[in-house]
């Protein structure tokens, strides 16, 4: 389905708002990835997936038998190249690219950090995006225009203290998409972030156990700092986030570009 193809605006989340897109999700076997896939599968997008956790692919697999899957490290160039190879087996183009893919990274002041921790953190938060849009540029072009989103973070937009090479990535990721709308525009593709903020789920518990440890706090006192920092004082969820993202990719988001959207009840500090 190419952009011209889309609905029209003046009904923008009918029933059939993204039926047919063909949509790339990476990391999106769990999480907030499974959420965004989950959700425009659902809304009738055709989703193709990639992550590195079989357990997670295989209860994908389990959910949606007819969704495309490859295994890939969004990291490492050649398994992108193979990941590009499927989604044009698989879809026959794309109108959709939804860069979710990345680590929490370490949690240590910045001369504990190990350099190599800190490369890998990079390599999947910020330069897996940059290979997937690589190869993902020339389908969007062909299909007459579509969408990227690259998922940043509220640490794409404050300083956080222990956890620098995360931050570090989600601020380039910023960047990244700024640059990309400008260069992108002309030829109808829209580039947004999204920047989640407390997201439920394992990988954000993991992050309040590491940081209560660095500082000498409990559990139950970290997560409280971290809520008391978030207006709404609550979590987000998946949900949340792939309710964003549908939005960006139907015709309601058609003049949405260059821009980071906040999905995060409004995270005053980190």
């Amino acid at each position: 389905m190419t952009a011209s193809a889309l609905p029209s605006p003046a009904a923008p989340f009918g029933p059939d708002a993204v039926a047919g897109l063909r949509v790339l999700v990476t990391a999106g076997a769990s999480g907030i990835g499974r959420a965004i896939a989950d959700m425009l599968i659902g809304h009738g997008a055709r989703v193709h997936i990639c992550d590195i956790e079989e357990r997670f692919l295989d209860d994908y697999r389990a959910a949606h038998g007819d969704a495309g899957v490859t295994r890939a490290d969004v990291s490492k160039d050649e398994e992108v190249e193979h990941l590009f190879e499927d989604v044009r087996t698989h879809l026959g183009g794309l109108d959709v690219l939804v860069n979710n893919a990345g680590i929490a990274g370490p949690t240590g002041g910045v001369e504990a950090i190990d350099p190599a921790q800190w490369r890998r953190t990079i390599d999947i938060c910020l330069t897996g995006q940059f290979l997937c849009t690589h190869h993902a540029v020339p389908l969007l072009k062909a299909a007459g225009g579509g969408s990227i989103i690259n998922l940043s973070s509220a640490a794409g937009r404050f300083g956080y203290a222990y956890r620098t090479p995360y931050a570090a990535a989600k601020w380039g990721v910023i960047g990244f998409t700024q640059s990309l709308a400008k260069e992108l525009g002309p030829s109808d593709i829209r580039v947004n972030a999204i920047l989640p903020g407390i997201v439920e789920g394992p990988r954000m518990e993991g992050v309040i156990r590491d940081r209560a440890a660095e500082v000498g706090v409990t559990y139950e006192e970290m997560e409280h700092r971290y809520l008391e920092n978030v207006s709404l004082r609550r979590m987000v969820t998946g949900q949340d986030v792939a309710a964003a993202v549908l939005f960006l990719v139907s015709p309601a988001g058609r003049n949405v570009s260059g821009q980071s959207m906040n999905v995060c009840g409004n995270v005053e500090r980190l």
